[in-house]
Formats: C-alpha cells, structure tokens, sequence
C-alpha cells in the first residue's frame, strides 16, 4: 500500500498539486481528470512515474494511464491526498465541460449519445460476420455453407435476426441514449425511438420505390397531408426529437404540481413530440440525412482513391480531438441509407496502423516500461483500442504516429479503389474483416497487409535513424 501512495503522491505533484484537481475519477486502466489548469502539469515527470503508462487530454479531461487492477488503488490514494471526495464520471465529464469551446461540447454531445450504445452496435457487428460466414458464397468453396449444410439455414436466419436487431431499432436505442443526455427520461425516449419504425408506417427502406411508384400513404391533419412513413436507420431524425422531447418535458415539469405529473408530463410530452417528429422533424431531416449521404457517397463515388487518402489520414487526429465520434452517425446514416458503409473499414485499417507503429517501437526501445507499454498497446489496438497505442507510445515519439498515418492512408486508397464495404460496424482492428461484405475480403485482408507491413517498416526505419534520441 505504501507503494501506492508513493505513486498517488507523485502524480499528484505531476498534475499541479491539489489545488489544480477540480474532480476525480476512474475507467478500468485510467485515471480521468478534471483540472483547473492542465497548462500546469509536468508531463515529463508524470510519464517517468513508475505506475503511469501514457498521458492524453481529451474532451476536457486529463486522462493518466495506469493499468487493470492498480488504477482503482491509486485513485483512492490520490483522492485522499488531494482532499477530494470521489466522482463519478459523470461528475467529471461535467466539471470538464467548462474546458471545452463550443465545437468540442457538440462533438462531446454525440459521444455521449453514441458510446452508450456501441456494445449493441458491435455485438451485432460480429454477429453479422458470423452470418455472413454461413451464407456468403466463395468463402470455403462456390456454394455457401448452408447450401452445402441445408440443416444449417435456420441456425443462420436466427443469427441474422439476433444480429439485425440492433440496426432495425436503432433509433429506438439511440432516442434511450439521447433522451438521457438530454435530461429527460430515457424510456421516453426508447418509446420515441421505436414510434419511428412502428409497422404499421412505411419502411423507410422502400421510401424510394414507393415514392416512384406513387404510393406513399398519408394522414390527414386537418387539411395537412402528413407522410405515413418510418425512419428506419436514420439517425438525424430521432436525435432531433430526442432533443424536443427532453425539453418538452423538462418544461412540464417545472409547471406542473407534482401530483398531476403522472398524468400530464409524459402524454403530453410524447403526444406534442410525436406530432412535431411526423410533420416537421421527420421529413426535414430525412432530406438532411439523404443529403449527407448523397454527399459521401458522390465522393467516394467519382474520387475514391482521393476519399480514401483524405480520411484514412486525418482518421487517427480525429481520433486526438474526440471528433471521430461525429462520424459514427455518418456510418449508421449510410448503412440506413444504402445498406453499407464505406468509412467504417478504413477505421479499422487506421486502427491496424496505429498498432503497427507501436509494435515497431517496441524492437527498438531500451527503456523497459515503455517496451512493454508499445507490446501490449499494440495488440490492443489491433484489437480495436488504439488509445494506449496513440497517446503512450505513438504521439511520445511523433514519428511513428506519422508512419501509421501514411500506411493507414495508402490502405485506405487500397480498399476504397476496391469498393470495400461494411454491412455493419464491428470490431475496429483485425476482427474487422468479419464486418465486411464477404465477396470483398480479399481486398480487404490486401489492405490489412498494408496497414501492417507499411508503418512497421517505416516506423523501425526512421526509428533506427534515430536511435540516440529515444533512448
């Protein structure tokens, strides 16, 4: 225990002292700060303290990588030594908030709304890779296995349907997520979200044939033709009417006794939210929505060699502002709209490439600590966490951050030449294969070889040029 208190004593004279902590609190391998001033932090000393494995500010916070297990004694011992009481997150994130300029809130805003619900996003991820390992053709020979295996067909339709959940309802979970970090009440929310794909509207996914065929049905609200249509897979409009019924409800229940909310707060909230979705909300951003990915998908479309290079570069600095989370609306907007996305498998090739750049370092480091913080970030990133990688061994040196980003940028321009799609978002790193569009593996399993083999050589190059330098 000493020892840990040894170390808390340390970070904390690190960090600025006590007087520089607004709030204080803790993930399963960090410390995450809320300082006053984080000019004040001596991040040389912080870094040579045996127990710290890397450092990065993000979001607001000041975050301290420690480790699984020895995180948690560490922050008890700094708490008490810097005289505050234990935070929760949330806690944190709000003290953090007075850091952030107006940009940086928005963006903090969707992580908030969108890391909630990645887990089920993920999971059906990989869940679809497994069904596409039993229905795609040309995996293991010219049928698939259940036209080989016909008794294998429903064990297939089950996964499909286990792993499509997430995607039909997703508005359902992200108007859970939303409403929350709205300040309204998160089942509100659940129910806004499945209100939008209730069956009993038009599929969202045959908008355009119905349109085309003149066949949309309608509501009439008083002499108001009102589209009966759904929004399956589109994310814009269940933010919005998130955001309108939070505040709708926190309205009500400032004005209303406390007796009669039951009764009035949440019907009146829904039914007023419910009406302004269908009429106003939905269609607009349906249009915004549909314009985005008209956006995109020209792009990628007409230059994707040049898409490809553009985001598979400046993906991992997204990653240091936090504003790589705003284009996770982006992946689900397209998978909605056109069934894939062509972004998502560049993320896990800069994911890849990240990882490799940490692994390089790792043959040609002395210093102990951090040879063992470039081994084991390295399969992590390869994993899908790139943090550790990035911010403890990566960004320390520069130069080998710099090479994951030009082989993650040449991978890139490999797989969207190649029009690599995913069906869905998986694992960010080697896993990712599994999320792609099976007759394109090969194409993509090429630009993972690239990720790989093009920042490991370039990173151990560069890195032997300057051997004195970092050891």
């Amino acid at each position: 225990m000493s020892d840990f208190i040894e170390s808390a004593k340390q970070i904390l004279a690190a960090l600025g002292g006590k007087d520089n902590i607004a709030s204080a609190t803790h993930c399963v391998t960090r410390l995450r700060l809320a300082l006053v001033d984080e000019e004040k932090v001596d991040k040389k000393a912080l870094e040579n303290i045996d127990v710290v494995r890397g450092s990065f500010s993000t979001s607001g916070q000041f975050q301290v990588v420690i480790g699984q297990g020895t995180v948690d004694k560490v922050y008890k011992e700094l708490v008490s030594l810097a005289e505050i009481t234990e935070a929760s997150k949330e806690e944190t994130k709000k003290a953090a908030e007075k850091n952030l300029n107006p940009l940086q809130r928005a963006v903090k805003t969707l992580a908030d709304i969108f890391i909630p619900i990645l887990p089920a996003i993920v999971t059906a991820g990989l869940l679809m890779g497994i069904n596409n390992i039993l229905t795609a053709e040309g995996i293991f020979a010219e049928q698939s296995v259940v036209a080989m295996f016909p008794q294998w067909a429903d064990v297939a339709d089950i996964i499909h349907l286990i792993a499509n959940t997430a995607f039909v309802f997703l508005p359902g979970l992200i108007g859970w997520s939303a409403v929350k970090r709205f300040g309204g009440n998160e089942l509100l929310g659940i129910v806004l979200g499945l209100m939008l794909v209730h069956p009993d509207l038009l599929n969202a996914w045959v908008y355009g044939a119905a349109q085309e065929a003149g066949e949309i049905p309608y509501w009439n609200l008083f002499g108001l033709d009102v589209a009966k249509v759904g929004y399956q897979g589109q994310v814009l409009p269940i933010l919005v009417a998130a955001f309108v019924l939070a505040k709708i409800e926190i309205a009500l229940k400032k004005r209303i006794p406390d007796g009669f909310q039951l009764l009035v707060v949440a019907p009146v909230a829904l039914l007023v939210t419910g009406f302004i979705a269908f009429i106003a909300i939905g269609p607009v951003t349906f249009a915004i929505g549909n314009g985005i990915t008209a956006l995109f998908v020209g792009i990628f479309d007409n230059f994707a060699i040049l898409g490809g290079l553009l985001y598979g570069g400046i993906y991992a600095p997204l990653v240091i502002t936090g504003m790589h989370h705003t284009f996770l609306a982006v992946d689900l907007q397209l998978i909605g709209s056109i069934g894939a996305t062509f972004l998502w498998p560049i993320v896990a090739l800069s994911n890849i490439a990240q990882g490799s750049a940490a692994l390089a370092m790792y043959f040609v480091l002395k210093d102990e600590k951090v040879k063992g913080l470039s081994l084991t970030s390295s399969i992590s990133a390869y994993l899908g966490i790139t943090e550790p990688a990035m911010f403890g061994v990566n960004l320390r040196y520069r130069f080998p951050f710099i090479c994951a980003i030009i082989g993650s940028a040449i991978a890139a321009m490999w797989i969207t030449f190649n029009s690599v799609l995913a069906p869905s978002i998986g694992v960010g790193g080697l896993p990712g294969i599994f999320s792609i569009q099976a007759g394109q593996w090969l194409a993509f399993a090429i630009g993972m070889v690239i990720a790989v083999v093009v920042p490991l050589v370039l990173t151990f190059i560069f890195a032997k040029t300057r051997k004195k330098e970092i050891n």
